[in-house]
């Protein structure tokens, strides 16, 4: 709900304060789950967690601004989900092994104190001191990534600056400007400016690209890919909360029937967890930076988003192999699924932040995008234990398995609305501004075959550069 404004409140303030207060947010949550007397309570302390924290979408803003090569972004993308990986494996361990300490380790904490009163003060304890740790090392050791908010940029740092030295021009036949140190470049060019499009377009002579503050946030391309987010969120939970349930239903026999479940014990399920995380961290650490350097991020985008209905589709095809197979059934299933789901969302990340019109606007643009995931996760759950409910009443377990396969076609099939174009515009002034009277007959012409010139574009899958040429009076052609 929270996720959008704290993005666009990054967007203005700085995405290290919204940052640390995301992660007091957090600490506070903890602690009122800790000390609930009450699910009440501690329902509320989870409410109000979620309202003060909108740092997933503020961490991606953050990644995508420290990363300025492209070339580097699988990588750095990657980092996000290898890490909730890992916290999805510390964190219940946390939970169920520092759970009403009071009971399992009575030598230390006693049946009548706070401990006992509060079963679960323990671990959420031990997960604020952690917070607290990163926060203040955020504070001391993270800096700003906000383009707008750097060190340099600073208005006491422009007062302070004193570079205009006008060089005197040699006595010549035409009326040259002096040259202005203070510019970005001198010599043969003024300055270089290059401003981002959304869509390759010929500006008429004079006309100016809008700022940052007058584009559009929400263009067509940045909508299509927080819908395909939202999309890959939902089915990616179905497959989350249907693993363990088919895992542990009972089978049914006879075999050939796709009915019921592979009726595994809850000791044999948390094995298959655990390796699942396993070939998750080999994802996301070895194959998705290989594939992203092989084939490129569209292409893989492509890859992914059409394969991934296929690791929705053969999982209840499980319950038919002969048990000698069964694990490695499961485990090609779970590699299948990984793959495809692993690789997508950093792909969608650093589409998300190529579409975004301006990197101003980056934060709300990353907020929705959390926004969106956390809506989907939300209706996820309860969607897909209704139709694998539905499906036991039918005898047809592939019924929740396929519902979400469908909806991953669906995903699919938004790629040919979705544009892998970025556009850029440079325009190039040069240091000597000619005067009309100055010009000669021959110039002027060249002058006028220079504006009939149309903007070059060459349509490929990368993002190319849309170049306007300045002429020589440092008009933009």
């Amino acid at each position: 709900m929270t996720g959008m404004f704290w993005g666009s409140l990054s967007d203005r303030i700085g995405r290290k304060k919204v940052l640390l207060f995301g992660n007091a947010g957090t600490l506070l949550s903890m602690l009122i789950v800790g000390f609930a007397p009450s699910f009440g309570v501690a329902l509320m302390g989870r409410v109000l967690g979620g309202l003060l924290n909108g740092n997933i979408g503020v961490i991606q803003t953050m990644v995508g601004e420290l990363v300025t090569n492209p070339k580097h972004e699988p990588r750095a993308f990657a980092v996000m989900p290898f890490v909730w990986s890992i916290g999805t494996i510390i964190g219940p361990s946390i939970g169920g092994y520092f759970s009403d300490p009071a009971d399992n380790f009575p030598s230390l904490f006693s049946r009548t104190g706070l401990f006992a009163s509060f079963p679960y003060l323990l671990p959420n304890l031990l997960c604020a001191l952690m917070l607290f740790g990163s926060i203040i090392a955020a504070y001391f050791f993270l800096g700003e990534t906000h383009p707008d908010m750097q060190p340099w940029s600073t208005q006491a740092d422009l007062d302070s600056t004193s570079a205009v030295t006008p060089l005197i021009p040699a006595s010549g036949a035409m009326n040259n400007a002096h040259a202005d140190l203070s510019t970005e470049s001198y010599g043969t060019f003024d300055s270089v400016t290059i401003t981002e499009r959304t869509k390759p377009m010929v500006e008429p002579k004079g006309s100016r690209s809008s700022s940052p503050q007058r584009q559009k946030v929400f263009t067509k391309n940045v909508v299509m890919l927080v819908i395909a987010l939202g999309i890959y969120t939902y089915h990616s939970m179905t497959y989350d909360h249907l693993m363990p349930i088919f895992f542990q239903d009972s089978r049914v026999t006879p075999a050939s029937e796709l009915s019921g479940g592979l009726g595994l014990s809850t000791q044999e399920v948390g094995i298959i967890m655990s390796v699942n995380g396993i070939i998750a961290l080999f994802v996301q650490g070895l194959i998705f930076p290989f594939m992203a350097s092989w084939l490129g991020i569209w292409k893989l985008f492509i890859l992914v988003t059409v394969g991934h209905p296929l690791a929705y589709f053969v999982v209840p095809y499980l319950v038919i192999l002969p048990q000698q197979y069964l694990y490695l059934g499961i485990y090609t299933c779970l590699f299948i699924r990984n793959f495809f789901s692993i690789l997508a969302y950093p792909l969608l990340l650093i589409m998300i932040k190529e579409a975004a019109p301006s990197p101003q606007h980056l934060g709300k643009i990353n907020g929705l995008a959390a926004s969106t995931g956390g809506a989907c996760r939300t209706i996820a759950s309860p969607v897909a234990g209704m139709l694998y409910g539905m499906g036991m009443q039918i005898k047809f377990t592939p019924l929740a398995w396929w519902c979400s396969a469908l909806v991953a076609v669906i995903g699919a099939a938004q790629v040919p609305w979705i544009d892998r174009q970025k556009n850029k515009k440079a325009t190039v002034r040069t240091a000597v501004a000619w005067t009309e009277s100055t010009k000669t007959p021959e110039e002027v012409k060249r002058r006028e075959e220079a504006r009939r010139k149309i903007v070059f574009f060459q349509k490929n899958k990368k993002a190319e550069p849309v170049v306007e040429v300045a002429d020589m009076g440092g008009e933009d052609v």
